[in-house]
């Protein structure tokens, strides 16, 4: 059975446009992040060991577990790299946000833009963020449309996290969970993605890019636009968006 939800954000195609046109086309001179936490990431160990996997048996896993805390991990995504900057913090609050703000910065040449795509959580509208950003006049913020957190690519990276990597894990300790999480990060399963530019439209490139990250989620939203009824507005053809 599938399961969908449909977003009511009355801006929704423009903040679409918006993060759309920063995948497609990033500003020259500037770097484009896609940025989440994945908040209480719990430290599960399993009361008893599971099997691995094997010829003619699946591997196993108990059901119960022991628990020993959690962490947040704050997530940002280079879209054009790969690279990611990230941290593990007790709290999901604004001062947590806030210093990796900071961190994520100062990984950025001087002189270049810095766009942040990110969701609408509060934390990210608190007063002390609208404060910083006053004051770091290269950081701007692209929210993503309500109920659209398809549309971030970091969650990519998050999903891709949790299934190889966290679901099966077993730590005693919070420690050792950031351990596995860090461990996974600095050596990961590469995932491919391309951005052709205005070829992407192309039978050629269309081939190529298939299989990618960004092609998945570039179809899926072109299927969303088009669906969209929106008073006043229009579906945006693809060929627009490689323009």
């Amino acid at each position: 059975m599938k399961q969908s939800k449909l977003a009511r954000d009355p801006q929704f195609v423009a903040k679409l446009r918006d993060v759309v046109g920063l995948y497609l086309n990033p500003p020259e001179r500037a770097v484009v992040f896609s940025f989440d936490e994945e908040s209480q990431i719990q430290a599960l160990d399993r009361t008893q060991p599971g099997l691995p996997m094997k010829k003619g048996r699946a591997g196993t896993m108990t059901h119960d577990d022991k628990r020993h805390g959690t962490t947040t991990l704050f997530a940002a995504l280079d879209v054009a790299t790969g690279s990611i900057v990230q941290e593990c913090k007790p709290q999901h609050r604004h001062q947590e946000f806030l210093a990796f703000l900071n961190r994520m910065v100062r990984t950025v040449t001087k002189g270049l833009a810095i766009h942040v795509i990110l969701d609408n959580d509060a934390t990210h509208k608190h007063s002390a963020v609208q404060r910083w950003l006053a004051r770091h006049k290269r950081v701007q913020f692209h929210f993503i449309p309500t109920s659209a957190s398809w549309l971030n690519l970091v969650e990519r990276f998050f999903s891709e996290l949790m299934e190889r990597q966290i679901r099966r894990l077993a730590v005693t300790s919070v420690a050792q969970l950031i351990t596995a999480i860090t461990e996974y990060i600095d050596h990961p399963t590469p995932i491919p993605h391309h951005l052709c530019g205005p070829p992407l439209c192309s039978r050629f490139c269309r081939r190529s890019a298939k299989r990618t990250l960004l092609w998945r989620h570039y179809t899926r939203m072109v299927r969303v636009i088009a669906r969209s009824r929106t008073a006043g507005s229009r579906a945006m053809s693809p060929a627009r968006w490689c323009a």
